[in-house]
């Protein structure tokens, strides 16, 4: 009896001592530490952050290249060099205070400064090359793009109803340049609301930096939709926005040539000359504005002038591609560059910069407008739109043009502070 235990004792003291191969495997898993993930290095102006020590700064009130370079043992010659020979990339007397910049040092015992970049704005850098030999360029960090959709009701001004709703100031301003024509917004009243599909922009994933394109917009004044769509066929040069109906929103002329301070002087058949002191006609509008003010092309069209003037001073002269229309722009400080004779400007376009050439008394524009040559008041005239879609252009618009329709209409706006 006592052999048999013994037996069935050393049976399954074999059957222990035998493991399974994956459970062994199991094991040697579970003993084994799982290495933790390297997180991936930060790459940030097309440079790997970890190869280099690091030295992030902004620029100090009255600092530049010549203060902050000496700190990391860049001479005087460099810097001259760099000032002097790099001076069409980047104009190092532009560099800003409390500007971000960022200095790459060598990680081995010299700290050699490798590679210095200023931070321009939000997008745009300047990169100082000191690695081999000096070398200066620009580049723009990369900006992605998101559909945003908004909506408000303004019950104090349009400004707040945007602001309010946590909207970007540079929206405000694109939604009230284009209905510029359209809708009068010192005459908004409480009630009146907006609805608006556009582009934003971002850096570094969800950094918004601004607004892209508006690519449709609803306002209600008065109780009355006004809708318009951004829109481009395969006619069209580039984009441009329509109502529904297919009428554009883009007039054939800008009400102004410019962002202007006061309007100095009215269009007369008879004003007595500030500085020549005697009555003669006056057949434009002065735009009081400060020297350097840009000044744009209000229409499409071909320069037919570009010089000085006599008591005009620097005149650019347009002919316009709509109707028999001129214009002219007077006692400019400076031309913008490629206007000249024959050249083609768009609406919008920058032309100069307000000065106080020619007989003038100080900085301003005179802006003329002539049709059929004789000269018509800028302030009084009823300019016309550019040629509404017709036809089947007409019929592909208003497919195109239907589901952004029914998006714009089904954004959610709350009108209980107009409405309790």
């Amino acid at each position: 009896m006592k052999q048999h235990i013994l037996y069935y004792l050393f049976f399954f003291s074999l059957l222990a001592c035998q493991t399974n191969p994956n459970e062994k495997e199991t094991a040697k898993e579970q003993l084994t530490p799982t290495p933790e993930e390297t997180p991936p290095s930060k790459i940030e102006y097309g440079i790997v952050f970890d190869n280099y020590i690091i030295d992030t700064a902004r620029v100090k009130k009255n600092e530049g290249l010549s203060h902050i370079l000496p700190k990391y043992n860049v001479s005087p010659a460099i810097i001259h060099t760099i000032a002097e020979k790099f001076d069409t990339v980047f104009d190092v007397r532009k560099i800003k205070p409390n500007h971000l910049y960022t200095a790459f040092l060598s990680k081995d015992s010299t700290r050699k400064l490798e590679k210095f970049v200023y931070q321009k704005n939000a997008v745009d850098y300047v990169v100082f090359d000191f690695k081999d030999s000096v070398n200066v360029y620009t580049g723009e960090k990369e900006i992605t793009k998101k559909e945003q959709k908004a909506g408000g009701v303004v019950t104090s001004s349009l400004w707040n109803a945007f602001i309010d709703q946590g909207l970007s100031p540079a929206l405000v301003l694109k939604v009230t340049k284009l209905y510029a024509w359209s809708i009068d917004f010192f005459g908004i009243q409480k009630g009146d609301y907006y609805k608006v599909i556009y582009d934003a922009k971002y850096i570094d994933k969800d950094k918004f930096v601004g607004v892209d394109e508006i690519k449709a917009v609803l306002f209600n004044h008065n109780g009355k939709d006004y809708y318009f769509f951004r829109y481009q066929n395969d006619t069209m040069p580039s984009p441009s926005y329509y109502s529904e109906s297919g009428e554009s929103m883009k007039r054939a002329l800008l009400s102004a040539p410019l962002e202007y301070s006061r309007i100095s002087s009215r269009f007369s058949h008879k004003r007595f000359h500030p500085v020549l002191k005697y009555y003669r006609p006056h057949h434009g509008v002065d735009y009081a504005a400060p020297s350097g003010t840009e000044v744009v092309a209000t229409g499409n069209g071909i320069v037919i002038f570009a010089g000085w003037a006599g008591g005009a001073g620097r005149l650019v002269k347009i002919k316009h591609s709509t109707g028999d229309i001129v214009t002219k722009y007077m006692h400019l400080r400076s031309f913008a560059k490629g206007i000249r004779k024959g050249a083609h400007v768009q609406q919008g376009q920058k032309i100069g910069e307000v000065g106080s050439s020619g007989v003038s008394t100080g900085p301003h524009l005179d802006y003329r407008i002539f049709i059929h040559g004789k000269p018509v008041d800028p302030l009084s005239l009823d300019i016309p739109t550019v040629e509404p879609l017709k036809d089947s252009a007409l019929i592909l618009f208003q497919d195109y043009i239907a589901p952004i329709k029914k998006q714009l209409d089904e954004i959610k706006i709350d009108t209980t502070a107009v409405n309790p």
